[in-house]
């Protein structure tokens, strides 16, 4: 009797164990440590060759282990995760996952064993977030408390925390703004699996996000997991693409409320149109000129006619572009000027940024055109950089007025608005675009793409003429 009690308390035990479960948690960091949201996760068993995908709002991957007893022993799911950042200065941050909900005493001691802060909790199961904050600098040790389990982590301190102090955070998603991180707290939402696991196999974790608005691919992360634990999927910035949106900023909006569509060149963020703004950004207003002048600020119809401006955007003499501000030759400029907020007058280097970059990519070089490039001249890109609309038409090669259909591969779409010198010429002709810099106290640079040219030339003119604009953002 005694010996089949025994046998029957071995299978009990056996039968506890090999229901034994391990959850896997999943968080997303951004390229600044950031909390982000995970819109899903690839979860890759190399030694077994399956996978699952969990999708937001899951978060968790729960396996059932199988194996053998003395595979078990030691293994239980209430644990910590290792603090990241670890070193941190100042504040980090720790998981808890918990098999059952109930009081939880979280304590922080030194090195020498000393208590410097503990916290009581009653939370629920599953992946808990615990925010420390270490005033000195050395090696601590925090530990988890719950009935009889417990779990230790050691953290190095750089020192710089306001307090000493653990505080329960809560289960974490994040959101990004522009200015801020926004924390949201939600219950741990778990998917399973069915496929088999075991101690031992080999785990590849892979996690996908919209950072500012582009889809992106964490880091891989390989490991064998043998306990319940938090995996962070650490995200780098999301490269800009050519011709696309600039990332988090696809449109901008000015004080008049026009909205303008953005485009990604290089390493710069361009407007896609002309600025038609008739106030800046403070609210004063841009006079509509009928004249010319070096001081005072003018705006004007392109080709004297309201009905241009929705497509062309006004010209603006030089004295408007800058709005008081000094002349700039810095990369970035620092000229806000005419631009909205965020924005700025792109200075004569930045034009050449643009330029030299757009030449040195194949694919916004005219085919079969050449010519040969000096500091106020760039072959072969007009029609890169020329929009399909407004051009006259020309009969030579790889100019902007020929075969306009083929224009703007660099998506920069610049409109054929002309100029105003008090007559109004060159409308379905030119665009011109002043820069911030100026060459003389009476004159400025700015940039011209002509109907039947293939160049893009750098020329200087009087501050009185009235030309496009385009902003680049900060």
């Amino acid at each position: 009797m005694n010996k089949f009690l025994s046998f029957f308390a071995m299978m009990l035990i056996a039968s506890t164990l090999m229901a034994q479960t391990i959850t896997l948690t999943f968080t997303g960091r951004d390229a600044n440590n950031n909390y982000c949201q995970l819109d899903s996760v690839r979860i890759i068993n190399q030694t077994r060759g399956w996978q699952e995908n969990i999708i937001w709002p899951d978060t968790c991957l729960t396996m059932q282990v199988e194996t053998s007893i003395d595979d078990y022993i030691g293994v239980s799911e209430f644990a910590l995760s290792q603090n990241n950042p670890n070193p941190f200065n100042g504040t980090t941050e720790a998981g808890l996952i918990l098999p059952e909900s109930g009081d939880v005493l979280m304590q922080i001691v030194d090195i020498n064993g000393r208590l410097i802060a503990e916290n009581t909790n009653y939370l629920q199961a599953g992946s808990n977030i615990f925010r420390i904050q270490i005033s000195n600098a050395g090696v601590y040790f925090l530990t988890a408390h719950q009935n009889n389990l417990t779990s230790t982590i050691k953290m190095v301190s750089n020192g710089g925390g306001a307090v000493n102090s653990v505080e329960y955070v809560g289960i974490k998603t994040m959101t990004q703004t522009t200015s801020q991180t926004t924390r949201q707290t939600k219950s741990g939402v778990k998917g399973s699996t069915t496929n088999p696991f075991s101690i031992g196999d080999q785990f590849e974790y892979v996690g996908y996000a919209s950072i500012n608005e582009v889809p992106v691919e964490s880091q891989h992360v390989q490991q064998s997991p043998n306990v319940s634990q938090i995996v962070t999927l650490q995200f780098v910035a999301a490269e800009p693409v050519d011709g696309q949106p600039c990332p988090g900023v696809a449109t901008l909006t000015d004080i008049d409320d026009n909205v303008y569509n953005t485009v990604q060149i290089g390493q710069q963020c361009w407007m896609r149109e002309n600025l038609k703004t008739t106030r800046y950004a403070d609210g004063t207003s841009i006079a509509l000129g009928s004249g010319t002048s070096t001081s005072v600020a003018y705006r004007y119809y392109p080709n004297n006619s309201n009905g241009n401006v929705a497509t062309y955007g006004y010209l603006y003499n030089w004295p408007a572009v800058m709005n008081n501000s000094a002349s700039s030759a810095g990369n970035p400029s620092g000229v806000q000027g005419v631009c909205p907020t965020g924005w700025h007058i792109p200075s004569d280097s930045e034009w050449t940024q643009l330029t030299d970059y757009v030449k040195n990519q194949s694919q916004y070089v005219s085919q079969g055109c050449s010519g040969t490039d000096d500091e106020n001249h760039t072959y072969c890109i007009a029609k890169a950089l020329a929009s399909k609309i407004g051009w006259n038409n020309s009969a030579v090669d790889y100019t902007p007025g020929n075969n306009v259909s083929t224009n703007n591969t660099a998506v920069f779409g610049a409109a054929p608005a002309g100029i105003c010198y008090g007559q109004y010429t060159l409308f379905g002709n030119g665009a011109a675009l002043w820069s911030s810099t100026m060459f003389s106290n009476v004159e400025a640079y700015y940039r011209i793409l002509n109907y039947n040219s293939t160049d893009v030339y750098r020329y200087h003119n009087f501050k009185y003429m009235g030309y496009s604009v385009r902003c680049v953002k900060n």
